[in-house]
């Protein structure tokens, strides 16, 4: 015998009440969808752009500390060790200005403590001299080698620092033992002019990295955390637009919405640890100081991932239908004009707090306030719903879209907190207050 699933819902529900505030769509699918491809089109060019920049710059980098072999003069002062600056530069140039200068203040460490360490492990073998210089040597090396390459499987360690152990690891193993057969002084003499040709590299990069078209990770970050509102806002548009399309027309159309963006939303966490940690290395420049409160976008990050994946199911509950529901009933369950106030709603907020977040500046429109309409609206569709007259699948698939709904709603809240958090430890200023 067969089972028949219904979904109660209360009788003689009280009138629909008009709202005060209402937000329409500003523009039609075709043209928001000719702008989302007009500003992607512009964000390919302008990473084209920056490749060929930095292409440019480590060119130079390398035209200059090359003048260490090419000018006589220079050559007489550093004569084969200018091999190491020109190893430096090489390694070092970075894309970001931070990367180069976290990568060059950790080559520099690590190559600072490795060579002094290790040039008193040579002297300290010299003058034992026999079986124990040979001994010395390698405990030395053991151990050194040992210690700093556990300390290299710390995550705090390994996010800022790896490359910096790394190097300590190389520079005192060549010092140490490059020593077995050197005399004490012509150890110290290479360890520091080593050392002063790395220095020459180092300040290469710097000079190059930061006065010619800087490239911040800083500005790479916020650019990208900026633009995630609104790419999720046009998804979450798209969406509500397809769906009341799919509950009101009689035939049957095989959904267009495009989420494209949120599904590339979802592999952005990596990134977005490595654009942080770059931007903790960067000095003063611009709208960033020091010690900017980086780790409050990587939160911002991680609740717009949540909001793209609920947005990429909420599409899934009519793309993944091969049969429509039945229309009629639908319609007469989920009003049409209910499902624009709560998409226009949703949209709305995340274009403000974006905006916020873009012109560093607080949110002064009352988002609290939409989004406590937005939950009144999604109540009323659930209370005014008549899924019995559904069949079980149709049923399904509508109360899974307003759940999801519901979700969405909880992650904009959430990330309202956040962007008024980020704003308050930032020093956001009101937005009377700028010029």
């Amino acid at each position: 015998m067969e089972s028949t699933h219904v979904i109660s819902i209360t009788d003689n529900v009280a009138p629909r009440k008009n709202t005060t505030k209402t937000f329409k769509f500003s523009l039609p699918p075709v043209f928001s969808r000719l702008r989302e491809n007009k500003i992607h089109l512009w964000d390919k060019q302008m990473k084209d752009a920056k490749k060929i920049i930095h292409s440019i710059k480590v060119g130079i980098s390398l035209v200059l500390i090359s003048l260490l072999y090419l000018l006589d003069p220079l050559y007489e002062q550093v004569g084969e060790n200018a091999i190491w600056a020109i190893m430096t530069v090489v390694v070092t140039f970075e894309f970001s200005a931070g990367a180069t200068l976290g990568k060059g203040l950790n080559r520099g460490i690590g190559t600072i403590l490795g060579g002094g360490l290790g040039c008193m492990a040579a002297v300290l073998a010299q003058n034992i001299g026999g079986v124990g210089n040979s001994i010395i040597i390698g405990a030395s090396v053991f151990i050194f080698g040992t210690i700093a390459t556990y300390f290299r499987l710390f995550p705090s360690v390994k996010k800022r620092y790896d490359y910096g152990v790394m190097i300590f690891i190389l520079t005192f193993s060549l010092i140490v033992v490059s020593g077995v057969r050197t005399e004490d002084q012509k150890v110290w003499e290479i360890a520091v002019e080593r050392l002063l040709t790395i220095v020459m590299g180092f300040v290469v990069c710097i000079c190059v990295s930061f006065l010619i078209f800087p490239l911040w990770a800083s500005d790479e970050l916020h650019d990208s955390i900026v633009s995630r509102f609104q790419h999720i806002a046009n998804s979450l548009q798209g969406c509500m637009e397809e769906y009341v399309k799919f509950v009101s027309e009689k035939e049957n159309k095989k959904p267009g919405a495009s989420f494209s963006v949120c599904k590339s939303l979802l592999d952005s966490k990596s990134k977005d640890e490595v654009l942080a940690n770059f931007a903790k290395w960067e000095p003063w420049h611009g709208k960033f100081g020091f010690f900017y409160p980086w780790e409050k976008y990587l939160k911002i990050g991680d609740v717009l991932r949540e909001l793209a994946a609920i947005t990429l199911a909420l599409g899934g509950c009519f793309q993944a239908s091969e049969t429509a529901m039945k229309m009629e009933a639908v319609s007469e369950s989920v009003e049409r004009e209910a499902c624009e106030a709560i998409g226009s709603g949703i949209v709305w907020s995340l274009q403000e707090l974006g905006e916020s977040m873009k012109q560093m500046r607080k949110c002064e429109a009352d988002i609290s306030e939409m989004l406590k309409t937005v939950r009144e609206e999604i109540s009323l569709v659930i209370s005014t719903s008549k899924m019995a007259a559904i069949d079980n699948m149709d049923a399904v698939a509508v109360a899974s879209f307003v759940f999801l709904l519901k979700k969405v709603v909880e992650k904009v809240e959430e990330l309202t907190k956040e962007v008024e958090q980020l704003g308050d430890l930032a020093a956001f200023p009101a937005h009377s207050t700028l010029v």
